[in-house]
């Protein structure tokens, strides 16, 4: 058996992000976003060991990834660069009812990855798979990617996580829940959203939506919940598991913050439920700063909030 090269490997669409910038109008901040690129940086910043698999274009934005990635100790020698494909982007302003984001992706070279791109020795030699809905939702080669990926993990016995992350601008809702239904049932760790998941499944309650994903098979779901924290539900067990108090300013990237923690965490003690409550302290801290990976939050600073907020408890 080949042993483990990494804990995680992170599959799927980086994101150039311009942030528009607080009292200045018309300018922006150059940052890194794409949702399976956040968990990475996250979970690497929690001290696993982390990869990243898909495609950046030869531009700028391509190099400050790796740049990125070196800097925070992500593997990205299974990251192709492509000679004509650009990297895709994204814009985030800061409207009155939130976030307005507005993407250039079309094209990108994420979205020319496809199944023959796969770095299958190391898929096989990770110990968990993660990859998203909008890992499948950029391109058709991109969404077969991610179903063969987690057909190799599962055939060598590689965990598989999969957050639905849902955007109805890349594709419809009913394909959107046709393909990650499908992902969702191939996945031991789903980790949805709380608004996407209602839209997907068409159910309200949290413990609903649970046993939902449950019964595809799933050996651990872990449902955000936005402010009210998140619900982290086993076959055996389910426990709603509360948040901390911040003064939020930016919640850009906190669920793949959530999904990187709760990784990172769960490869570390193989405890569902301690991840889910280390994923939200992290998680929330994540919010107290502008941009996707800026605030990311390290394991020092989260253990020290955890011994903060939780001195005295089983936590």
């Amino acid at each position: 058996m080949i042993s483990p090269s990494f804990d995680l490997l992170c599959i799927g669409e980086p994101l150039g992000e311009f942030n528009a910038t607080r009292g200045e109008p018309g300018t922006f901040q150059f940052g890194h976003g794409g949702d399976t690129s956040n968990c990475a940086v996250a979970a690497a910043r929690q001290g696993a060991r982390v990869a990243y698999a898909g495609a950046l274009g030869d531009d700028a934005a391509g190099r400050a990834f790796r740049t990125l990635w070196a800097r925070e100790g992500v593997d990205d020698s299974h990251v192709a660069t492509h000679p004509s494909a650009p990297t895709g982007l994204y814009f985030v302003d800061h409207g009155p009812s939130g976030h307005v984001f507005s993407y250039a992706r079309a094209g990108s070279a994420a979205s020319l990855y496809g199944p023959r791109d796969l770095p299958r020795e190391a898929i096989a030699a990770a110990k968990v798979i993660q990859a998203s809905g909008i890992s499948q939702a950029i391109s058709a080669s991109a969404c077969d990617a991610v179903f063969e990926a987690f057909e190799l993990a599962r055939g060598a016995g590689v965990l598989t996580a999969y957050d639905t992350n849902l955007r109805l601008k890349l594709w419809p809702l009913t394909r959107a829940r046709a393909i990650i239904e499908a992902a969702c049932a191939m996945a031991d760790i789903v980790l949805p959203g709380l608004d996407d998941a209602i839209l997907l499944t068409g159910l309200q309650q949290p413990d609903a939506i649970a046993d939902h994903y449950l019964a595809k098979g799933a050996k651990v779901v872990a449902l955000t919940l936005g402010h009210e924290g998140s619900l982290v539900a086993t076959p055996e067990r389910r426990e709603r598991l509360v948040p901390i108090a911040v003064e939020a300013i930016d919640a850009t990237g906190a669920g793949d913050c959530y999904d990187g923690a709760f990784l990172a965490e769960f490869i570390r003690s193989g405890d569902a439920f301690a991840a889910g409550a280390y994923a939200n302290v992290a998680a929330a801290l994540s919010t107290q700063g502008y941009g996707a990976v800026a605030p990311l939050p390290s394991r020092a600073v989260v253990e020290a909030r955890m011994a903060q907020d939780f001195a005295g408890t089983s936590r």
